[in-house]
C-alpha cells in the first residue's frame, strides 16, 4: 500500500463525495457485517445509496446534521462519520448528539483516519452545542468498541436488536461520552 503523497484531513463532505463515501461504506457492509446481512444490504443499488448520501450533505433536516469525510493527500475518501442529535427516547436532543455513522475504509485501516475522525467529530459536536455523545455500535464489533473505549466512550446500559430482512436481528449497546468543554 502507498502512502498518500499530500497531508491528511478530516473536513465537512462536498456533495461530489457522495460516489466515494457510499463506496467506503459498502466495502466495509462485506468486510466487517454478519454475511446475511452484508448481503441484504449489498443488493441496494450503488447509486440509490449515493444519492442518499449526496442528499444527506447538501440538504440535511436540521443544521447539525453532518457528514464528516477523512481524506488522504490525493483527496480521496478513506472514511466518514455522519452525526446529529440523537433521536433516542431518553435522549435531550439539544444536549445529547449520536454518531450516526462512523466507517473508515477496510484498506485504510491504521493510518490514523479514524483517530482524525473521532477528534472532529467531538469537536463539531461541541461546537453544534452537545454536551454528550452516544453510539449505537454492533455487539459483535469488539474491534472498533476497543478503539472508542480507549478514547473515553463506555457503555451506558441501553441495548437493542435492530429487525434485519435476513430474519437474524442485529444486537446494538450504546456507548456514550461525556464532550462537554
Amino acid at each position: 500500500m502507498t502512502k498518500p503523497s499530500g497531508p491528511t484531513a478530516v473536513r465537512l463532505a462536498l456533495p461530489r463525495e457522495a460516489v466515494q463515501i457510499a463506496a467506503v461504506q459498502r466495502r466495509s457492509w462485506a468486510a466487517h457485517l454478519p454475511a446475511g446481512l452484508a448481503a441484504e444490504l449489498l443488493a441496494l443499488p450503488e447509486q440509490e445509496a449515493a444519492s442518499a448520501w449526496e442528499r444527506a450533505i447538501s440538504r440535511p433536516p436540521l443544521a447539525q446534521f453532518r457528514v464528516l469525510v477523512a481524506v488522504d493527500g490525493d483527496g480521496g475518501v478513506r472514511g466518514f462519520a455522519a452525526v446529529g442529535p440523537s433521536p433516542d427516547p431518553d435522549a435531550d436532543p439539544s444536549a445529547d448528539a449520536l454518531v450516526a455513522e462512523f466507517v473508515v475504509d477496510p484498506a485504510a485501516r491504521r493510518q490514523g483516519h479514524g483517530s482524525r475522525l473521532l477528534n472532529a467529530i467531538v469537536d463539531t459536536l461541541r461546537a453544534d452545542g452537545f454536551s454528550r455523545a452516544t453510539w449505537w455500535l454492533a455487539s459483535t464489533a469488539d474491534e472498533l468498541r476497543a478503539f472508542v473505549t480507549a478514547t473515553g466512550w463506555a457503555p451506558d446500559g441501553a441495548h437493542r436488536e435492530v429487525a434485519t430482512d435476513s430474519g437474524s436481528p442485529l444486537k446494538e449497546i450504546r456507548l456514550h461520552t461525556s464532550i462537554a468543554a
